[in-house]
C-alpha cells in the first residue's frame, strides 16, 4: 500500500446552522477540519495509508481532534502532544450573492509554536512514498516555516515525492512575505498545485484576460500561468484548478495540469454548492491518488476535479466519498439518481 504523510494544523470549525449568519445564531456547529488533515481523510478513504503529522494539545479537544481523523482510517501515530490550544476558525456559510466569511482564532496553536526538536523528519518520512503540505502551514510562524523547510529537504534526500498547494491565505500573512518563505519552498516540491488566483498573489504571475470576480477565466492564461511556475520552479507538474463563480450558491469547477511539455484540461462541471471548504484540498487528494495509482495524466485530472466536484456536496472540511463514486462521476454519470 502506497504511504502518504501530509503535515499541517487541525483546527475545530465552529458554524452557525444551516446558513445562519453569525450576528443571529444562538448556536454553533463543532467539527474538525483543516488543509492537510482534510487530504489525509480523503486519500484514506480512497485506500491509502495516509499519516497526518502535526501538534496538538493534550486535553480533550486535542484528543478529539486526533480522534476525528482515525474515525476515518487516517494514521495519527505520528502526532506531536504538546502546547496549549488547538486553533479554531469561525465559518459563516454564504449562498446566492452573500459570500461565505471566515474568522481565524489561531494565534499561539499548539501547532503554530511547535520547534525543530518536536520532529524528527527521517523518521516520520520513513517508507514514505509522498509528501503533502500547503501554503497555510508555513504561514502560522516564522518557527512552522522553519520546520516546513526541513521536512521538504528531507522528503528530498530521501526521495520522496513533494506536492505543495500554495493555498494562499490574506489573514495569515501578507503577500511579500509569503512570496519570499514560499520562494525558499519550491525548489524541493515536485508538484505545486494552486487555485486561480494564489499564483498572482503568492508570486506575481498573472492570467491575462481573467477577472476572477466576475468569474471570467480565460484557458489561456492558466495555461501560462503554469508553465511560467515550472519555468521558475522547476516543478515536475503543475495543476490549477479553475473556479467560476456565478454566486455563493453557483459556480462551475474545473482545472488543468501541465506536464512541463503540454497543458491537459479537465471537463468542466456545473455545481450547485452545499459547503465549498475544502474543494481545493479534495482536489489535491484526488490528484494524489490518481498519479499513485497509475493512472495517466489526463485520467488523474479527471479524477481529482470529479472528486472535489464531489466535496462541493458533502457537509464539512472531510470528502466522504469512495473511489467508486468519484470514478462514476469521472466516466459521465453526473444524473444524481437514486443509487438502489
Amino acid at each position: 500500500m502506497k504511504r502518504v504523510v501530509t503535515f499541517g494544523e487541525i483546527m475545530l470549525r465552529l458554524s452557525p446552522p444551516g446558513y445562519t449568519r453569525f450576528i443571529q445564531t444562538n448556536s454553533y456547529d463543532a467539527s474538525f477540519g483543516g488543509g492537510e488533515a482534510n487530504v489525509a481523510v480523503s486519500l484514506a478513504l480512497f485506500g491509502v495509508h495516509a499519516s497526518f503529522i502535526t501538534r496538538l494539545p493534550g486535553h480533550e479537544i486535542g484528543r478529539a481532534a486526533a480522534g476525528a481523523l482515525r474515525r476515518y482510517g487516517v494514521d495519527t501515530s505520528g502526532i506531536v502532544f504538546g502546547g496549549d490550544r488547538v486553533g479554531i476558525y469561525f465559518l459563516e456559510k454564504g449562498a446566492s450573492q452573500r459570500p461565505s466569511k471566515v474568522i481565524y482564532d489561531r494565534a499561539g496553536s499548539s501547532l503554530a509554536t511547535a520547534g525543530e526538536g518536536d520532529f524528527d523528519w527521517e523518521s516520520v518520512l520513513a517508507g514514505a512514498d509522498w509528501f503533502h503540505f500547503t501554503g497555510i502551514t508555513p504561514a502560522l510562524s516564522d518557527s512552522v516555516a522553519a520546520l516546513c523547510l526541513s521536512a521538504c529537504r528531507t522528503a528530498k534526500a530521501m526521495g520522496v515525492t513533494v506536492s505543495c498547494d500554495l493555498n494562499y491565505r490574506k489573514n495569515l500573512w501578507s503577500r511579500e512575505k509569503a512570496g519570499s518563505v514560499m520562494s525558499k519552498l519550491m525548489p524541493y516540491v515536485d508538484i505545486c498545485i494552486a487555485n486561480e488566483e494564489d499564483a498572482a498573489d503568492v508570486f506575481g504571475i498573472r492570467a491575462e484576460n481573467t477577472e476572477v470576480s466576475r468569474g471570467a477565466l480565460s484557458r489561456e492564461g492558466y495555461e501560462e500561468v503554469a508553465r511560467s511556475l515550472s519555468r521558475r520552479f522547476g516543478f515536475k507538474k503543475a495543476a490549477i484548478t479553475l473556479r467560476s463563480s456565478i454566486s455563493a450558491s453557483d459556480n462551475r469547477w474545473a482545472a488543468l495540469l501541465f506536464d512541463g511539455e503540454k497543458c491537459m484540461h479537465s471537463r468542466e462541471y456545473p455545481i450547485h454548492i452545499v459547503d465549498r471548504v475544502g474543494g481545493g484540498d479534495s482536489f489535491c487528494a484526488g490528484l494524489i491518488y490518481g498519479l499513485l495509482s497509475g493512472f495517466d495524466d489526463q485520467k488523474a485530472l479527471e479524477f481529482a476535479v470529479a472528486a472535489s466536484c464531489l466535496k462541493h456536496t458533502v457537509e464539512g472540511d472531510f470528502n466522504t466519498v469512495t473511489v467508486d463514486e468519484v470514478l462514476r462521476l469521472a466516466q459521465g454519470d453526473g444524473s444524481g439518481r437514486v443509487q438502489r
